[in-house]
């Protein structure tokens, strides 16, 4: 399976003993699965980190249900607590709440939602920060025509305004910048630069007071992305989470960077 495949490759990594791991044999498994990411073609990083999550999820449900079956598991477990949760849920799943306000009656009704990664839009201009694209995501959207909303209130179709909040932030926070945008009817890549924290990214003005613990991230690791649409190439930057140093991960090539080095403009996916 690919969660099997996925450990194989996780315990190569981290027993140390080759200077670079190739990732074919679960890539392999993986892609019998996935049939989008079975070919050599160029796929989209951030649709692969969400299948990844999700079958690594899946699997580790399935292992907990086996052993609650059996009578093996942990107490915790065998309470009942946290029956549709696994490891992965417990470190990337967050939870918006998004706010429904309609503009006749001005009922308030909250829909929740939850999250493993955050699709960040970005604004023009040449240069700008995580936080703007923040503010972008979590400005309050106007809903009219055809994207009214239907009041239970006044039982009619109604204008309305959205607004999401984080009720619930993970521990690992993953951003998706979307720098694949529709312009005239044809995709392009924005080259924008976003400028992002290393360390003290701070959620609250996002967050609702009642849920926020008021917890400062930082920057673990980014996938970059150079090149166009058709045609590109992803690299990584990993922080060590003990020596703090950071490496650049190119293929091949896995090698020691400077802190200033992190920073570039063709950051697509960003873990804090």
């Amino acid at each position: 399976e690919s969660a099997t495949a996925f450990g194989c490759l996780m315990s190569d990594l981290w027993l140390g003993e080759f200077d670079y791991v190739s990732p074919e044999a679960f890539h392999s498994v993986f892609g019998k699965r996935y049939l989008t990411f079975s070919t050599r073609t160029q796929q989209d990083a951030q649709e692969f980190l969400m299948c990844v999550l999700e079958e690594l999820h899946q699997a580790f449900r399935e292992v907990r249900a086996q052993l609650r079956h059996l009578g093996e598991a942990s107490a915790e477990a065998s309470r009942g607590s946290g029956s549709g949760t696994s490891i992965i849920t417990q470190l990337f799943e967050g939870q918006l709440s998004y706010s429904i306000t309609c503009l006749k009656c001005k009922t308030i009704t909250d829909r929740p939602e939850s999250f493993t990664v955050l699709s960040l839009p970005i604004p023009s201009g040449r240069v700008c920060a995580l936080e703007d694209c923040l503010d972008c995501f979590f400005q309050p959207d106007t809903l009219t025509q055809n994207n009214q909303i239907h009041c239970c209130w006044c039982g009619t179709n109604q204008d309305a305004t959205v607004k999401a909040t984080i009720t619930r932030a993970p521990q690992i926070i993953i951003f998706h910048l979307k720098r694949f945008a529709w312009q005239d009817r044809h995709r392009r890549k924005l080259s924008t630069t976003v400028c992002y924290p290393f360390s003290n990214l701070d959620l609250s003005p996002y967050s609702s007071r009642f849920f926020y613990k008021n917890a400062a991230y930082s920057l673990c690791a980014l996938v970059n992305h150079t090149g166009d649409i058709d045609y590109g190439h992803y690299t990584a930057f990993c922080k060590h989470s003990t020596t703090k140093h950071w490496y650049s991960f190119d293929d091949t090539q896995v090698t020691k960077i400077s802190d200033s080095a992190v920073q570039t403009d063709t950051a697509y996916l960003l873990f804090y």
